[in-house]
């Protein structure tokens, strides 16, 4: 049976960054951030399989997004922490 998981070497980012901050694509994967795992051993995807299986790498990326935080919905300036204190907050009506 085909499974397809997370890359593990880049945890599905699809990159890696080595340590004089240059970003590249991950060599596992190349650069898809998933991986087919038949028999548990994981091969990069062919790139020739993507339009076929579009729906179900966009459902697991949007899984992986949630995980790590990401909900879908825009914060107002004033609720981003990069951004405290530069926004005042609204007045309440």
């Amino acid at each position: 049976m085909i499974e397809i998981i997370r890359c593990v070497s880049c945890e599905g980012f699809g990159w890696s960054e080595d340590d004089d901050g240059q970003a590249e694509d991950c060599d596992w994967c190349g650069g898809i951030g998933y991986v087919y795992r038949r028999g548990g051993r994981d091969q990069q995807i062919p790139i020739a399989d993507l339009p076929g299986l579009s729906d179900q790498l966009e459902q697991l990326e949007t899984e992986r997004m949630r995980e790590i935080g990401y909900t879908g919905e825009a914060k107002k300036p004033w609720e981003q922490a990069v951004r405290e204190g530069k926004f005042p907050k609204p007045p309440r009506s």
